[in-house]
């Protein structure tokens, strides 16, 4: 008797064991495979800040340290998990962009798999399934590949699966690879600290806050210490930047892209219905799921607080909410459908396969439109590069608007127009001012030896400073590349 007794636990543990192993089995067949669609699809994508990252990691690999310019201790990243990531991988490659596309081609659909995990444990397994399909190729996400957001957002979706499983120590560590990753994740720890304290009354989660400080504060003391401050430079020039007449700041830069989304595609209005629906229901009758929620609302108040130039990859923490209210609306109306006996059971695949089409479809429709329109940049950006490091010397100074890719392929210390890299430069940016003054002034005060501009702008820069001191070298043609204008490098005699 006592032996049957252990039979039966012994042979669920087993089963049970089985079912996760094969579960895990799926988890990984389905990341690598639509991973590496992703990856070959985007293999050619990329847009210029995120290589400014790459020179950071190209340096570190190199033995130069982590900087942008030999010599020069600034930090002009927000991502130091991302570069140090990159410097290793470039161990295995020295393609870092391909290595970089391949991290958020494997974030996307691990993401997705994160962000289904809650909607199962609250009780709402179709917005789960609706989520899992529709992160990972969600168009504004998809455009971000290259940098270090997809990776961001993995780790941040993590940290609320975690939090709502009640794993708080795994709760602690995803929130500081989150951190570390972008900076913009203490909002996540903040939320669900107050969360597990205010609202649940618990005490203070002393293991979960060890976790998060020890992983964290090694690096917030080195860049302390070889920065003077473990906050980027870039989040003045960035806020130096919105402050600009020129600029569009957070709000209106968020109103661009749905009208954009909804003038190109009118399918966008029944996701658009169903997201209203999802997010009445919650506040109506779910309000376990404000964490979820919450977290975009205060990225929105955050990023309006803190004034910063509307960057499209600012928006893509707003996704991961938006395709929640989605699934929710269509759990809702499902379940009304139900209630009210329209149709059986057997109708339930109808069903999803008309939300699907409805919801899919134009996400479809616009991923496959970015993917066919890449930054026309890319290109003649690198073409540039190129043609400095092979043709200049290697101590030569560069100045430029957009140092990114060109800084990247042209390995020369540059000067930054928009005061990524120069903070002084950031700092003559305002209300009143333009990115050609910003750049006047930074050629007065660095005097590069040479400077890449495009023909058809900057012509008081042109006039008052490049053509009595600098002569052509290099023009090159922007119409093979999609490019507006073509790009002269100019050679200065101070």
């Amino acid at each position: 008797m006592n032996r049957l007794k252990n039979y039966e636990p012994n042979r669920r543990d087993r089963i049970s064991t089985s079912r996760k192993l094969r579960t895990w089995g799926y988890v990984f067949v389905y990341s690598l495979i639509l991973g590496s669609i992703i990856a070959l699809t985007f293999s050619h994508w990329g847009y210029d800040d995120p290589y400014i990252t790459y020179r950071y990691a190209k340096n570190i690999s190199n033995g130069m340290g982590f900087v942008y310019n030999s010599g020069e201790n600034i930090l002009s990243t927000s991502t130091p998990l991302f570069t140090l990531t990159l410097a290793l991988l470039r161990i295995l490659t020295s393609d870092i962009p391909k290595a970089a596309i391949f991290i958020g081609a494997a974030s996307l659909p691990l993401g997705g798999l994160l962000l289904c995990d809650p909607s199962h444990s609250l009780g709402k397994p179709i917005a789960g399934w609706f989520a899992l399909i529709l992160y990972p190729i969600f168009p504004l996400l998809l455009s971000t590949l290259s940098s270090e957001i997809p990776l961001y957002l993995l780790f941040c979706i993590g940290t609320f699966a975690m939090y709502s499983r009640g794993k708080y120590n795994w709760t602690g560590v995803f929130a500081a690879l989150a951190f570390l990753t972008r900076h913009d994740a203490a909002l996540v720890a903040m939320i669900l600290l107050a969360d597990y304290i205010v609202l649940r009354r618990k005490q203070i989660p002393w293991r979960s806050i060890a976790l998060f400080s020890a992983i964290t504060i090694p690096w917030l003391v080195y860049a302390y210490m070889t920065f003077g401050s473990p906050i980027p430079v870039t989040l003045a020039a960035k806020q130096h930047q919105g402050s600009m007449a020129v600029s569009l700041t957070f709000i209106p830069g968020l109103l661009k892209i749905i009208r954009q989304a909804y003038a190109d595609l009118w399918q966008y209005w029944a996701t658009g219905i169903l997201a209203i629906i999802g997010l009445l229901s919650l506040l109506l009758r779910d309000r376990r799921w404000f964490l979820i929620l919450g977290w975009p609302a205060f990225h929105v108040i955050a990023f309006i607080v803190l004034g910063v130039s509307g960057y499209f990859w600012y928006y893509a923490a707003l996704v991961p909410g938006f395709i929640v209210l989605v699934g929710v609306g269509i759990d809702v109306i499902y379940k009304s459908l139900r209630e009210k006996g329209i149709f059986a059971t057997r109708g339930t695949g109808l069903f999803m396969g008309i939300s699907l089409m409805l919801v899919v479809t134009p996400i479809i429709i616009q991923g496959f439109q970015v993917r066919s329109h890449p930054d026309p940049r890319l290109g003649i950006y690198e073409e540039v590069g190129n043609w400095l490091r092979e043709n200049t010397e290697p101590n030569s100074t560069v100045g430029t608007l957009e140092v990114g890719i060109i800084g990247y392929y042209g390995e020369r210390e540059m000067v930054d127009f928009a005061g990524i890299i120069q903070p002084a430069i950031a700092a003559q940016l305002g209300p009143s001012s333009t990115y050609e003054d910003a750049a006047i002034w930074g050629m007065q005060r660095y005097q590069p030896d040479f400077v890449v501009l495009n023909s058809l702008g900057y012509p008081r820069l042109l006039e008052e400073i490049v053509k009595p001191r600098c002569h052509s070298e290099e023009e090159f043609i922007g119409i093979p590349y999609g490019y507006e204008g073509n790009l002269i490098v100019y050679h200065c005699d101070w």
